[in-house]
């Protein structure tokens, strides 16, 4: 087995490379953001353990797996600026921590509408983490058909220098829900297309969103006959 450790971004290497390029203000400004993504990281690595844990729980009493897949993200640096300068906020960590939920991001695919919503409620239901925020667009699906469970958690990570409680966005949602959004994803940033082939694509996509919802819930019609015990 290979042990393999994440190479970190080491503050005190950091100061000594640029300390005669930038400021001390700049510095310290560096030196915050560079802390904030490290806790946010590792909020993002508590909620995936815990979904985890729930996941292999499933399995072993229920010989039965909610979770089709978990994928962590992190904002981009320049996406933050870009809903820093959309929202007309100051440019600082205390900023972003108050006003920005979705700097570290977890997906969670199901198979199934009601597994988004079991796991959702067994993540609710842990002691250590509380909602902040939660919208529900399988239920209240956005205009162009976009479908997925939002809740935004508050989980405690524990630092060197003390306990900080970081958000997290989890969006749960099934397999064809993840299909379809990576598909619309793709065709919003197609800026070379047709406008008038682009305006009919999102129309279809909008009629799809509806036909993939109702395949979702007549398959787990199907395997709830399948296997009642799940």
């Amino acid at each position: 087995m290979i042990n393999q450790r994440n190479n970190f971004i080491n503050l005190s290497r950091i100061r000594q490379e640029f300390k005669h390029v930038i400021s001390e203000d700049e510095m310290k400004n560096i030196e915050s953001l560079v802390r904030m993504y490290q806790r946010y990281q590792a909020g993002a690595n508590e909620i995936g353990t815990k979904l985890s844990n729930l996941d292999d729980d499933f399995r072993l009493t229920y010989d039965y797996a909610p979770i089709h897949s978990i994928e962590a993200r992190m904002k981009s640096p320049e996406s933050l600026m870009g809903k820093i300068n959309r929202k007309k906020l100051p440019i600082n960590v205390e900023s972003i921590q108050n006003n920005i939920f979705d700097v570290a991001g977890i997906r969670v695919v199901t198979s199934y509408i009601d597994d988004a919503y079991s796991v959702a409620d067994l993540l609710k239901q842990q002691s250590d983490i509380t909602v902040i925020k939660e919208k529900d667009y399988i239920k209240n699906p956005k205009n162009n058909g976009y479908r997925s469970l939002h809740v935004i958690f508050s989980v405690p990570v524990f630092q060197t220098d003390g306990v900080y409680d970081i958000p997290v966005e989890v969006q749960f949602r099934t397999i064809g829900m993840d299909f379809w959004a990576s598909l619309e994803h793709e065709l919003v940033y197609k800026n070379n297309l047709d406008p008038k082939v682009k305006k009919q694509y999102q129309a279809d996509l909008e009629v799809y969103a509806e036909e993939l919802s109702n395949m979702d819930t007549k398959m787990r019609e199907i395997f709830k006959d399948l296997y009642p015990q799940n």
